[in-house]
């Protein structure tokens, strides 16, 4: 079965080309040049999907608007486009779950990687033990569903990337340059130091008991981080 990706943007054009592209890579495309439309197909084959591709202004609304309402109904992969490379959008973009953010205009050879960079973080190879335990969390790694003392705390795929990372390695100092080149195989040269500090920042904010004094994962000043659990 192909893969399904629900293609949301506004300029005919580019989505006519997008679709096209993406169909000649054997993807299926489902499209919408709305909030309103995106909103629906979401309803009707929300199950479905494998990745969204959402461009930033929209015609009826905000797409960050409707990243935040799919966030929590699912961790689907999801990829912002937009003709903005401002700092705060790229930033605001990662800090709602966003797991890539490419600018308009690009190549289509370097935006179908980035596309198969992030779909394959859903490989096998992540899935090397069932669960992974530490302290009250415990990652079970096939489903990429992380408990917190029997709760599920729903986690965004750059997210689960990270936190398998740290408890794999317990008590390692890992460099920014690692993490970037764990969490974003293909695309670590595009991105930088901030993108792994606004993503660590996020998963805090689930894990942790107080995010403003964390204890699982601490900084080590001048170094990178550390798992401490």
């Amino acid at each position: 079965m192909s893969l399904r990706i629900l293609l949301v943007e506004d300029d005919d054009s580019l989505h006519r080309g997008i679709e096209f592209t993406l169909r000649q890579e054997g993807f299926e495309v489902l499209g919408a040049r709305s909030l309103n439309e995106a909103r629906t197909a979401f309803a009707l084959h929300g199950a479905e999907i494998h990745l969204l591709l959402l461009d930033v202004q929209l015609p009826d609304g905000n797409g960050f608007d409707f990243c935040e309402e799919v966030r929590r109904e699912r961790d689907l992969p999801l990829i912002f486009l937009t003709a903005s490379d401002q700092e705060f959008d790229i930033v605001r973009g990662l800090d709602l779950g966003g797991d890539d953010y490419i600018t308009k205009p690009f190549r289509l050879r370097e935006f179908l990687s980035r596309i198969q960079a992030v779909l394959r973080r859903r490989g096998p190879a992540e899935r090397k033990e069932d669960i992974v335990a530490s302290g009250p969390l415990a990652l079970h790694v096939g489903e990429m569903r992380l408990e917190k003392l029997g709760r599920d705390i729903p986690l965004s795929l750059t997210e689960f990337r990270l936190l398998l990372l740290f408890m794999t390695h317990p008590r390692a100092v890992l460099s920014k340059d690692q993490i970037l080149r764990h969490a974003w195989p293909d695309g670590a040269e595009v991105l930088d130091d901030n993108t792994v500090a606004v993503n660590i920042r996020r998963l805090r904010e689930k894990i942790e008991e107080d995010p403003q004094n964390p204890q699982c994962i601490v900084t080590v000043r001048g170094a990178g981080y550390r798992w401490n659990v």
